[in-house]
């Protein structure tokens, strides 16, 4: 049986946790402060824990509070999915289909992707969420999302399957006056010793380890300087002097007038888009796109 009191009671909890102010989180939830008070004493009398410290300044969670905050976003996450699907439903909508997608999927491949099932299916909802490659497993496991777009390949374990949708050629992206920026091609040997700007290991694992892999075996361990986010990051950081990219090609369309792209004297590939979805997890719509996708399956990008 649903216990709605307790679900009550941790939304009131997420407003104070958020907000570190019970005054604050009261006028945002439209309440007067000790009401709120004492909804969250009863809701620490029932997990039978202290969930903040109560100061002048505000409202701290302790160590139990911190612990509980993830689940709880998480949870709250998957209610408002639930108050959409139910809210769909009785408008007389067919369904919602999630999906999760780094931000150059978002750009490049999503669009046309949205705009063809608004024809094909005008009763369905597509709700995006923005992620980042590292987190397209986990949440296709969890039953998160339903497909997703990223920079995946390789063993992503017994219930992810993927598709490479899109490739490109890696290039170097660099500040136009560096010295290197008057070759035509560049050479990976003579990377070593630059400062490198890398996408995340964090972000992309196996996207990181595959170019620390073929930097060592051009003879050289890279000096990576920053590891940020995103390619596009990667330019960014270019443009501010804080270092050398090796990036897709098609970022040079991105690129800001102080950075320049040159091909490399390989010829190396990355995997820039991936589809992934959970066969395990019954969804016709998801098999059917699945389907469509697998007669496009790597595009080339010269």
């Amino acid at each position: 049986m649903i216990n709605f009191r307790l679900i009550r009671h941790l939304w009131l909890f997420l407003a104070v946790a958020e907000e570190q102010n019970f005054s604050r989180a009261a006028k945002r939830l439209g309440m007067s402060q000790p009401p709120l008070t004492e909804q969250i004493q009863v809701l620490e009398q029932a997990l039978k824990v202290k969930l903040f410290d109560r100061s002048r300044r505000g409202a701290k969670l302790t160590p139990v509070g911190q612990a509980i905050l993830p689940a709880v976003r998480k949870f709250a996450e998957q209610l408002e999915r639930l108050e959409l699907a139910v809210h769909e439903a009785v408008a007389g909508q067919s369904g919602v289909l999630t999906i999760g997608a780094i931000t150059t999927a978002m750009l490049d491949v999503l669009p046309a992707l949205i705009e063809k099932l608004k024809a094909q299916y005008p009763q369905l909802t597509v709700s995006v969420r923005e992620i980042d490659s590292v987190e397209a497993i986990p949440a296709l496991e969890a039953g998160d999302i339903d497909l997703a777009f990223a920079r995946v390949e390789g063993e992503l374990g017994s219930s992810v399957r993927s598709i490479a949708l899109t490739e490109d050629r890696l290039a170097v992206a660099l500040p136009s006056d560096h010295p290197l920026a008057a070759r035509s091609r560049i050479s990976l040997a003579s990377l070593a010793g630059e400062p490198l700007v890398l996408s995340s290991r964090k972000v992309s694992p196996m996207y990181f380890d595959n170019l620390i892999a073929t930097c060592r075996a051009s003879g050289f361990s890279p000096r990576v300087l920053h590891e940020v986010r995103s390619v596009a990051s990667q330019i960014a950081f270019v443009s501010c002097g804080q270092g050398i990219a090796l990036v897709p090609a098609s970022l040079k369309k991105v690129a800001p007038s102080n950075v320049v792209l040159r091909p490399l004297s390989q010829r190396l590939n990355v995997v820039t888009t991936a589809l992934a979805w959970n066969p395990t997890r019954t969804n016709p719509l998801v098999e059917e796109l699945v389907a469509q996708f697998q007669g496009k399956g790597r595009a080339n990008v010269p």
